[in-house]
């Protein structure tokens, strides 16, 4: 059997996270196979009149609490988008900071994708609106209902991760790339 079969067989926990300085949305499943498994999700609220640092503790606190308790194999962080103030944007860009630390500290490989990347993985189309991930994430992921909208967002990131590990791990490893003829 080639190598390529174990990727595909193994069962991988995901963490997906979606870092915001106000809430960060969190979200696991396992991927078994060619199947999707909602393990949970939820979000982290910070109280917008503490300091920043405060916030960014408790985000970095209750990320690493959850780690210890899912011990995921992998987390996925969405990447940044150009917010229109840039206040915000250096404070969504603390929040991810933390996000990538808890999980490197934690051991694991962290991964980034675009909001771009993201809705493509999950709903088809990279201009989708937060409505149709939401939907397409209770779908994918058979949930009773649709989650918070960070939660829902966690759940695209992580979704996104299990359909592009594979494939990264495939291009990365030279005896699973297709060997040219050389004459």
């Amino acid at each position: 059997m080639p190598s390529a079969f174990f990727i595909y067989s193994r069962a991988m926990q995901i963490l997906g996270i979606d870092p915001g300085s106000k809430v960060t949305g969190y979200g696991f499943i396992e991927q078994q196979g060619n199947r999707l498994i909602h393990l949970d999700n939820g979000a982290i609220f910070t109280r917008s009149n503490d300091a920043l640092a405060e916030r960014l503790q408790l985000i970095y606190l209750e990320l690493c609490q959850l780690i210890e308790r899912y011990r995921p194999d992998a987390v996925a962080v969405e990447q940044v988008f150009m917010a229109r103030n840039p206040a915000s944007a250096l404070k969504l860009g603390h929040a991810r900071g933390v996000a990538l630390l808890a999980g490197i500290n934690a051991g694991l490989p962290v991964a980034e994708y675009s909001a771009l990347q993201v809705k493509s993985a999950v709903v088809g189309y990279g201009r989708a609106g937060k409505s149709q991930v939401q939907q397409m994430t209770r779908t994918l992921l058979n949930l009773p209902e649709i989650a918070q909208e960070d939660a829902a967002d966690a759940l695209a990131v992580a979704i996104c991760h299990a359909h592009s590990h594979h494939l990264t791990r495939q291009i990365n490893q030279p005896s699973l790339r297709p060997q040219r003829n050389r004459r």
